[in-house]
């Protein structure tokens, strides 16, 4: 009932609190079948996680940028976060709190976890976690190697392709 991509999103912000993969997951399956929607459920979904990211390494101003982004779009998408099974008022909350912290000067950070609205989301989180090997919870703290994640991983593709967009333009521009 639930993409896979989206089960495993949850999972990755719930259980190992690896929003980083949160982002990478989902942004993944937006590419695949939603790419040109800006406005994209799945955008607002990735935008939370990057703003969480962010904020989490003491990027102030990068979180509260994700954050106002994903409230802005989640906010016009009551029906998909219902069809997600996600709580659209608790989850809005929640990341204006957020916005709250990261405008501070001390850069208070804490998780969250998203209010699950359907009955059948949970269920299908723990059956995903098993078919993983591991055990859903809600209570992690996250692994130190998490929290600087973009910068252990190899960009060596993404550069090529941003390289190969420039030339590409570059010959149109001619």
């Amino acid at each position: 009932m639930y993409p896979t991509a989206y089960l495993d999103y949850l999972i990755y912000f719930h259980v190992e609190r690896d929003y980083f993969e949160c982002h990478e997951v989902l942004e993944e399956y937006w590419k695949e079948h939603d790419p040109k929607n800006r406005t994209s459920i799945w955008v607002g979904l990735i935008q939370v996680a990057v703003g969480l990211y962010h904020h989490r390494r003491g990027n102030r101003n990068g979180a509260i940028r994700m954050y106002e982004k994903a409230i802005s779009i989640l906010e016009k998408q009551k029906t998909a976060l219902s069809e997600l099974g996600l709580h659209k008022s608790d989850l809005i909350r929640q990341l204006q709190s957020q916005h709250q912290l990261a405008s501070n000067t001390r850069n208070t950070f804490h998780d969250i976890n998203l209010t699950f609205s359907k009955e059948d989301l949970l269920p299908a989180c723990i059956e995903r976690c098993q078919q993983l090997g591991l055990t859903w919870t809600t209570t992690s703290t996250p692994k130190e190697d998490i929290i600087y994640k973009h910068k252990l991983r190899d960009r060596s593709d993404i550069i090529r392709e941003r390289q190969q967009q420039l030339k590409r333009n570059q010959t149109n521009d001619e």
